[in-house]
């Protein structure tokens, strides 16, 4: 028997889902993250979606691009996740959640890219830079109050000193990016 025609199975296929979904899980959320602005809200629905993905994995076509099958049933999780969820401060209305949709997923293929060069430059950056940007921008709960009565310095001058950081990276992540297309 030709091994091309032989059905998969069940394992196989379950191998196959979970393979792709794991290497779109990033892409995922951060197009989740996107739309819900909340990164507890783009797992839950990823959660959900994920389950969903897996019921129809059997109409999905082998050699298509699953991300952006995938992204498909993100969004319509997300619009019912919006439509339901009256403790989400964002109410958006179905046209300004599509053009997030369209933009989400224009960035989808080089988000990778990105991310990867900015860890690159953040790496560059000294250990003291690197502890302000963490605090301010990683540590949930931390709000520049509290960067201020910490670090003794006025609330303008760590402004001004994350404004320049910000300015720094987002330099240096655009050069990475030209360097690797050249």
């Amino acid at each position: 028997m030709n091994a091309a025609l032989t059905p998969e199975t069940p394992h196989e296929r379950h191998a196959e889902f979970v393979a792709a979904l794991t290497g779109a899980h990033g892409r995922l959320l951060g197009y989740l993250r996107g739309l819900l602005g909340r990164r507890q809200d783009a797992e839950d629905v990823l959660q959900r979606a994920s389950v969903l993905m897996w019921q129809k994995f059997g109409a999905f076509e082998e050699g298509t691009d699953f991300t952006a099958w995938a992204s498909t049933i993100c969004f319509y999780e997300a619009k019912n996740f919006l439509r339901l969820a009256a403790r989400s401060p964002l109410h958006f209305d179905d046209d300004l959640l599509q053009t997030l949709s369209t933009e989400r997923l224009e960035d989808l293929p080089t988000r990778e890219q990105r991310i990867t060069a900015l860890e690159g430059c953040f790496g560059r950056l000294g250990e003291a830079e690197q502890r302000l940007v963490q605090a301010a921008y990683l540590e949930r709960g931390r709000g520049i109050g509290a960067l201020v009565a910490e670090m003794q310095r006025a609330p303008q001058t760590l402004y001004n000193k994350l404004n320049h950081l910000r300015r720094l990276l987002a330099e240096c992540v655009q050069r990475k990016l030209q360097e690797e297309h050249a």
